[in-house]
């Protein structure tokens, strides 16, 4: 599971600032003025219940040990699906017109490696129970800059085939009304409109499907009691190895730690990096000249590198080409020589790879005994946005 980089980024604060002077830091990160960022107040208004911290009302309790089935509870009614989004793969849809289906919410943004691993099942699920009274809707709600923009939306749609209506969040208004606060996040709601289950990050995929089930049929359905079928992704989409010890790592100021390159990241000015004198474990650094903001690292001349040291299956990299589009070439390599089959399927066995769109990049796929990697990019070309670090 993934918190929204406002609730990270609060959790580093100082406990006892106070929500009024949160509230200026919040609008005062950085003076990037290209830099997205979420646009949470640090407060919620009385008319607005989505604002981030007013308390929520579990919508599911904890089953017994002898129970198959959470206890469904009444967790609000759905809230309207409205404001400035924009509609995908539907015309635009309101809690009105979805009155009288079974309704999956399921908020993601298509960098994060938790939302994809989930994209297997969300998909099953729409398909197999759609001509049931199932309606899936993706409420995409952007972490980073270029995810607000529709064409990368939409061909991360078409890479992983997402056939069911997704909304565009860009201004978590959708985000807000929910009191959501993590990708990925799934609210099921029932044919008369009230939340009934949410479930925030991954796993627990049995339990959903028979909620599904469960409010298919309460409304009537007779064809909705079907096996509950084992699916695996692969690719970016696989579930993630039981052996993952490094944890997600920006690149950007604003939530970067860990960083080891002597004297440190300086902020929205051009610098100069050298190698780490010593790299420890989930520690990462610079090499090259690099100007770094609060999202993004930016490779100001090639070659630049990054270097991290990490224990994982799988190593993936948030990155975008130049900003005038420009492709960038790398080469990655594993304790100093070429991936082999630890190849990630972004990157050959000789480690070298092509940037061509803003995305996640699966750069390593340990296939044999996971262990402490040197993992270290290379780019030969200027202009490389790097973003995330993130693992599986």
């Amino acid at each position: 599971m993934k918190w929204s980089s406002f609730k990270i980024w609060s959790g580093r604060a100082v406990v006892a600032v106070s929500v009024a002077a949160l509230a200026a830091c919040v609008g005062n990160l950085d003076n990037d003025p290209g830099e997205f960022r979420p646009p949470f107040d640090g407060h919620a208004a009385p008319d607005n219940p989505g604002g981030g911290f007013l308390p929520r009302i579990p919508a599911v309790q904890a089953a017994g040990a002898e129970e198959s089935m959470p206890r469904l509870t009444f967790g609000g009614f759905m809230p309207d699906l409205n404001g400035d989004v924009v509609w995908l793969n539907s015309a635009p849809l309101s809690s009105k017109l979805l009155r009288g289906k079974v309704v999956l919410i399921t908020f993601w943004t298509y960098t994060c490696i938790n939302s994809l691993r989930t994209l297997p099942y969300v998909k099953e699920w729409s398909a197999k129970y759609k001509d049931s009274g199932l309606a899936v809707i993706g409420v995409h709600t952007p972490e980073f800059s270029f995810e607000r923009e529709q064409p990368n939306v939409e061909a991360a749609m078409r890479a992983h085939d997402l056939l069911y209506p997704v909304v565009m969040d860009n201004n978590y208004e959708i985000w807000r009304a929910f009191s959501n606060d993590a990708w990925p996040a799934f609210y099921l709601v029932d044919a008369k409109g009230q939340i009934r289950y949410h479930h925030f990050g991954e796993g627990e995929y049995a339990e959903m499907e028979r909620v599904i089930q469960e409010l298919l049929k309460e409304k009537g359905s007779r064809d909705a009691d079907l096996p509950v079928d084992d699916i695996v992704g692969d690719g970016i989409e696989a579930p993630p190895s039981a052996d993952e010890r490094s944890p997600e790592s920006y690149v950007g100021y604003r939530l970067s730690q860990r960083f080891a390159s002597p004297g440190g990241l300086k902020e929205n000015q051009e610098k100069i990096y050298n190698t780490p004198e010593r790299l420890s474990f989930n520690h990462w650094g610079l090499i090259g000249r690099w100007k770094v903001n609060g999202e993004s690292a930016d490779l100001v001349s090639a070659p630049g590198k990054i270097i991290f040291r990490f224990h994982s299956r799988d190593l993936h990299l948030v990155m975008a080409p130049s900003r005038d589009g420009t492709p960038i070439r790398f080469t990655v390599t594993l304790d100093g020589a070429a991936p082999g089959s630890d190849c990630g399927v972004d990157a050959a066995p000789d480690g070298t790879g092509i940037i061509r769109a803003p995305r996640l990049y699966q750069l390593i796929r340990q296939k044999s005994q996971v262990q402490d990697r040197t993992f270290e990019i290379e780019f030969l070309d200027p202009g490389v946005q790097s973003l995330d670090f993130t693992f599986g």
